[in-house]
């Protein structure tokens, strides 16, 4: 299928053969669903901590007698029924990272592309590149395509002026072809390729 290639001033510059085996996939919310808790169970840091019973500094000397003092014969005060003793079965140090086929990664990948470009969100760019790092100038040029919620997706390398233009821009997001992932694609309304980023995406999805 083709798309129209827009300028940054978004006037029509050609268009672009876009893959059907990429671009042109069903939706798969089941796919998507599995992606994105993948990648944000990997990110999470697992790093909750509480203290067990053998962690807790304390005394172990009995608290009272064994017997005749009309109560449980507790033998240590860092049991986890005293107020500052030890949590049972509480939460530990580790990772939440699990396991995920590479081809339900690669087809969650490209279900997203092609949600976006079945919904009308998928904007394709000749090339993000401005020629001063100036967020007042891509800022008008985002009002001319009508975007204020997008990602951005280049080639190889993202253009610097491009990158420092953009991080002051609420809302907008930048990534190189190979940061390319279903979580950043879907949390943005607007999905903006370069024929680069077409390109290279479309090596590494085929």
């Amino acid at each position: 299928m083709k798309a129209d290639v827009l300028k940054l001033d978004a006037k029509k510059a050609g268009d672009v053969d876009l893959d059907d085996g990429i671009f042109g996939l069903p939706e798969r919310a089941d796919i998507l669903q599995r992606v994105v808790v993948w990648q944000l169970a990997k990110r999470r840091a697992g790093t909750h901590k509480v203290q067990s019973r053998g962690e807790i500094t304390g005394t172990t000397k009995r608290i009272g007698r064994q017997k005749g003092g009309g109560s449980a014969r507790h033998g240590s005060g860092k049991v986890s029924q005293f107020r500052g003793g030890g949590r049972a079965f509480g939460p530990v140090v580790r990772s939440h990272a699990h396991d995920l086929p590479k081809k339900i990664r690669k087809l969650g990948l490209k279900t997203a592309l092609s949600s976006k470009l079945a919904n009308g969100n998928l904007i394709v760019l000749d090339s993000a590149d401005l020629k001063a790092p100036k967020t007042k100038d891509l800022v008008k040029a985002l009002d001319k395509l009508g975007l204020d919620n997008a990602l951005f997706i280049d080639g190889a390398e993202v253009s610097e002026n491009f990158k420092l233009a953009a991080a002051n821009i609420p809302n907008v997001d930048v990534l190189p072809s190979q940061g390319a992932n279903v979580y950043d694609i879907l949390r943005r309304q607007k999905l903006v390729l370069t024929k680069a980023a077409v390109e290279s995406l479309t090596e590494r999805l085929k």
